[in-house]
């Protein structure tokens, strides 16, 4: 089968690869429909040292399963099932308590002989606690929206959930790629009554306000925290929702957040350290975080994008097959494109 592998920074390249097939009688095949490039692609995509062997790329798909194992119950073959972006058994103590990431036995898309989702097919481990069967056909108008649940809608929702998003607040959002405009909508849709958008590209800020953003702040560093806080009568925003991971824009957030309100932070950090450690602590500002559990996300999210409640396809504004993915690293990259869809 053919998948996409990343060899070093730059140098993606689409690869004859063994065919996926059921290793243990809880994995799942899964011949994927739709598959997404991620923004936390772009980081090995920027640095990844040269490999000879390469990294199996992508953690976002759909697909439809073609086998099941013999311990798996609650699919059968020919379903079509999302799948979130890192894989959990749905039984230990930390997916009980809707912390799939941090499941004991779970693990990660590419990584020890599992399938990268950017591929043909994949291989899913602990088929029952990580796939979810999707209502709808495999060409559904519905696919775009469907397959931000694996990721990017689930972490922006995450971001409002961290940063205590609620009726009546202001809230904030640090970054204009997809997950920063997914949280847009997960703000608007916790009913955040004012959402303030810090970006500065034409395309994401306009598609911003289309998902509810009231105000715009293109300003960058020092003078975004000064125009934030002219916004909010000097006082700062309840929620402030990081989407990017990098220094400045983390310590933008910590800047912008009130005394007494809450930064939700989902960018991957590239930092080790947690800036404005101080000022936060005395500003009794509440920071929390993390990766997504998409999978404790997903179904709470999937009945608004089915009812049309919510549209978060509209972050993919770039289509192309598998044989496209590369120029699709490139696009991203260079912010020719918001998030690109993969077709097979």
């Amino acid at each position: 089968m053919h998948a996409t592998v990343m060899h070093g920074a730059g140098d993606v390249r689409i690869e004859t690869v063994p065919d996926a097939s059921l290793v243990e009688p809880t994995d799942a095949l899964v011949v994927v429909s739709r598959a997404a490039i991620c923004g936390s692609d772009l980081w090995p995509y920027k640095s990844m040292e040269p490999s000879k062997t390469g990294r199996r790329m992508g953690h976002e798909f759909i697909g439809v399963l073609e086998d099941v194992g013999a311990d798996v119950h609650t699919m059968k073959a020919s379903d079509l099932v999302i799948a979130p972006f890192v894989w959990s058994d749905g039984t230990c103590v930390f997916c009980q308590a809707g912390l799939q990431p941090s499941c004991l036995h779970g693990g990660r898309y590419g990584d020890d002989g599992v399938d990268g989702g950017q591929g043909e097919a994949v291989r899913v481990p602990q088929a029952d606690g990580t796939l979810v069967v999707l209502p709808v056909g495999r060409d559904d108008p519905l696919m775009p929206s469907l397959l931000t649940l694996t990721d990017v809608m689930a972490t922006g929702h995450h971001a409002a959930l961290a940063a205590k998003v609620g009726p009546g607040k202001t809230v904030a959002v640090v970054g204009d790629g997809a997950v920063g405009l997914c949280a847009v909508i997960a703000a608007r849709r916790l009913g955040a009554d004012r959402i303030i958008i810090l970006g500065r590209h034409p395309d994401r800020i306009a598609l911003a306000k289309d998902f509810g953003a009231t105000d715009v702040v293109s300003e960058r560093d020092d003078e975004a925290v000064e125009r934030v806080l002219e916004l909010t009568e000097g006082l700062g925003a309840h929620s402030v929702l990081e989407c990017v991971g990098l220094e400045p824009s983390t310590v933008t957030a910590l800047s912008i957040v009130r005394p007494g309100g809450a930064v939700g932070r989902v960018g991957v950090p590239q930092e080790e350290s947690i800036p404005k450690g101080q000022e936060t602590f005395f500003d009794n500002v509440s920071i929390a975080g993390g990766p997504a559990p998409a999978r404790a996300y997903i179904e709470e999210l999937l009945p608004d994008v089915l009812e049309g409640t919510i549209e978060p396809g509209h972050v993919f504004d770039r289509v192309g097959r598998l044989d496209d993915v590369p120029d699709g690293y490139r696009a991203m990259n260079e912010r020719e494109a918001i998030k690109v869809l993969i077709e097979f």
